[in-house]
């Protein structure tokens, strides 16, 4: 009998929050479905708190039951990575996989991972978001060629982050995979009802802007097609839900210059896990106006409410929405935004759109990635 394989994945997971923390929890719960004896080992510290932009870097939430979860890695501190690093090369374990989103991590993740890769056995993955962050600063290309040396192969989650890894290492092995759905959010509530726990007007109709606000995300281009007069007209209100991790200031400008505050609800703290469901739930519409994207777990999010969404036409992010299917590929920019929301609702387009995403997302299992994993490991040994 094949023994399990012993799997560890290095990165965020609780007692710290996000996105990515939700990501590496539901991977590594997927693995030990599967029967693998596969882990996490976390950060004791991820940012400086001069570095980070939110209120807080930790969960609120308690602790998941699965999978097990060890805070170990320190960001900044190269004696623990050297630490680290030694221990897991004598654990010996069969596979490490990393989830890369910005050069910041690279030495770190790449001194860590070298380290392991002297046992002789260990193979290292690299799941990518971004190479090279939206929000470009000094020695981005220098830091993640740093992180692509140190890997055996690499998971791009979008085709423009496939193309990316082309200019930093052509020969290394490299396979597509597109974000899994984030089904762990709890079954959705009818709208009625999640309405009423958010204290929310059931007389309106309500879009969704959701996630943390960061400049490169275009809340900016949504608040000024919210100012239309088309919608002006209709009985439409603009749920922002997400924590600012930019300067709001511009964005409150925004809202008293064009008069909308009676037009949005601004939810700017961080929204736990069991909150998730309450705003998607509630919404008709998900917008992401993003101007610059690889891809976005936000979609994934959405897909699994069967949520109809507008999405902008940049980087990867047309590649996981059908435009007149799912909802709209439109410009970055204000009028083609507006356009589309208009479209929506005159149209009557939900249910459709509803029902389409409820097929369309049966491609985006986490079955799929842990299969995409197992390819790339077979291109490593060949």
């Amino acid at each position: 009998m094949t023994r399990p394989r012993k799997i560890v994945l290095i990165g965020p997971a609780h007692p710290l929050r996000g996105g990515l923390a939700t990501f590496n929890e539901r991977l590594i719960r997927e693995y030990r479905r599967n029967g693998e004896d596969a882990f996490i080992y976390t950060f004791s510290l991820q940012y400086p708190s001069l570095l980070f932009p939110g209120k807080t870097q930790f969960s609120t939430e308690p602790a998941p039951a699965d999978p097990p979860i060890f805070v170990k890695v320190n960001s900044i501190n190269p004696f623990n990575w050297i630490k680290v690093g030694l221990e897991l090369r004598k654990q010996k374990p069969d596979v490490v996989i990393v989830k890369f989103w910005m050069p910041f991590m690279a030495p770190c993740f790449g001194t860590i991972c070298r380290i392991i890769r002297g046992n002789q056995h260990t193979r290292i993955i690299t799941i990518i978001d971004n190479l090279v962050p939206h929000e470009h600063r000094p020695g981005d290309r220098l830091l993640s060629g740093y992180w692509i040396g140190a890997v055996d192969g690499c998971v791009a989650m979008s085709r423009s982050v496939m193309e990316e890894l082309v200019s930093f290492d052509s020969k290394k092995p490299k396979i597509y995979c597109p974000h899994p759905l984030y089904d762990n959010f709890g079954a959705p509530v009818p709208k009625g009802e999640a309405l009423t726990r958010l204290n929310l007007d059931p007389g309106f109709h309500y879009v969704l802007f959701f996630g943390f606000i960061r400049d490169y995300k275009g809340l900016d281009l949504l608040l000024e097609a919210v100012s239309d007069e088309r919608l002006r007209r209709m009985k439409i209100r603009l749920l922002v839900a997400g924590e600012f991790y930019c300067d709001p200031k511009p964005y409150q400008e925004l809202i008293a210059h064009h008069h909308l505050e009676d037009q949005v609800i601004m939810s700017n703290d961080f929204i736990p896990d069991s909150q998730v469901l309450n705003y998607f739930c509630a919404a008709d519409l998900v917008v992401q106006p993003y101007k610059s994207a690889t891809q976005s777990g936000v979609t994934q999010i959405a897909y699994h409410f069967n949520k109809p969404m507008i999405i902008t036409d940049v980087g990867g992010l047309a590649e996981f929405v059908p435009d007149e299917k799912v909802g709209y590929v439109v410009n970055p920019d204000p009028e083609s935004i507006a356009n589309a929301i208009v479209r929506f609702y005159t149209e009557e387009k939900e249910a459709e759109f509803s029902t389409n995403a409820a097929i369309e997302k049966q491609k985006y299992s986490w079955s799929k990635m842990v299969n995409a994993v197992d390819q790339l490991l077979l291109q490593i040994e060949k």
